[in-house]
């Protein structure tokens, strides 16, 4: 089967096409809003919406362009439905549904995070179930256990904010541009992660949920008691934060290993490109099969929407209305 996916959850619009038969991804296009953004320190719903839509019909031609195929080609249509924001998601659901009626295809929504989760099945090798996911992005820090596909238990979330989140508020606290990950990492290369003893939320507790406001606003203090903010100074903070949020979903994915008796850790989401924090898992983890995604794959994108469409076209029907879920826990698939 190949399988056209269309992601518009937030801010990248993304644009792939899949091949179940050789699993590869035959051709994919991104076009990222950040620059966009920037201005305001972070995503403005209204505006990411209207952005997806003159960009989604070039990308898909592109893309089919480049796979060297036509619609009749194509045997079904996946779109993210959900989580996100509403506005983006309905963007891409409406186009998702009117190719779909237009071509005569399939077509299915699915989860978002289902979508950053088995990504890694595309790489060789792929992991086998059962296996533990972490899953960090801007707007979710999760711990899953995925026993197959569609079969998940979500273990931990975050009480308040994500991990992508919490960087992006430190950098911005720090004067650092949006996307604030890639910054503070950059400024963390830098500095000593010893500098500043930052608190690691919830590492002493049983249970395997997270939290990071309490580290932000840690750092919010230290910046503001400092008087001279220079660049040192920035880079230590950088260095340290990173560390201490390392630390936080390191302890939390050993405990989950060991109670669940796992393996396998898969990582996902846009956090996921943190080097430092894969060096770190790599180091920590000993005896763990660690899974991460391409860098270009980490983010948002189409190639983990047609992937995960085909596993659900395989299963369910081809919809008939339009169907979003900004709100979608992966227990609820």
């Amino acid at each position: 089967m190949r399988i056209l996916g269309i992601e518009t959850s937030c801010d990248e619009t993304g644009v792939a096409i899949y091949d179940s038969d050789d699993n590869i991804i035959l051709a994919e296009q991104l076009f990222t809003q950040a620059s966009k953004h920037a201005q305001y320190g972070g995503v403005v719903p209204e505006l990411a919406s209207r952005d997806h839509i003159p960009k989604l019909l070039p990308l898909i031609s592109m893309t089919l362009e480049e796979a060297n195929l036509s619609p009749d080609e194509i045997d079904g249509i996946a779109y993210t439905s959900g989580p996100g924001l509403r506005g983006p998601l309905l963007t891409g659901a409406a186009l998702a549904r009117s190719l779909s009626i237009g071509w005569n295809k399939p077509c299915v929504g699915i989860n978002h995070m289902e979508a950053h989760l088995l990504i890694n099945l595309l790489e060789k090798p792929a992991p086998s179930f059962p296996f533990l996911t972490l899953l960090i992005s801007g707007g979710h820090c999760l711990l899953i256990k995925a026993s197959g596909i569609g079969e998940y238990e979500q273990l931990g979330q975050t009480r308040d904010d994500a991990v992508g989140e919490a960087f992006d508020k430190v950098a911005r606290l720090l004067g650092l541009s949006y996307p604030g990950g890639p910054e503070v990492e950059k400024m963390a290369k830098e500095g000593d992660h010893l500098s500043y003893v930052l608190p690691r939320p919830m590492t002493k507790e049983n249970h395997l949920d997270f939290s990071f406001s309490g580290l932000k606003t840690a750092v919010y203090y230290l910046v503001k008691s400092q008087k001279q903010k220079n660049q040192e100074f920035i880079q230590n903070i950088c260095a340290s934060f990173q560390n201490a949020v390392a630390e936080t979903l390191i302890n939390k994915c050993k405990r989950a290993l060991s109670v669940h008796n796992l393996s396998r850790l898969v990582v996902g989401g846009g956090v996921a490109a943190n080097q430092y924090l894969r060096d770190r898992l790599e180091v920590e983890l000993k005896g763990i099969d660690l899974f991460f995604p391409k860098l270009e794959r980490c983010t948002d994108n189409g190639a983990m929407v047609a992937l995960t469409g085909f596993y659900r076209l395989k299963k369910s029907k081809s919809e008939t209305s339009i169907n979003i879920k900004p709100r979608w826990n992966l227990s609820e698939i």
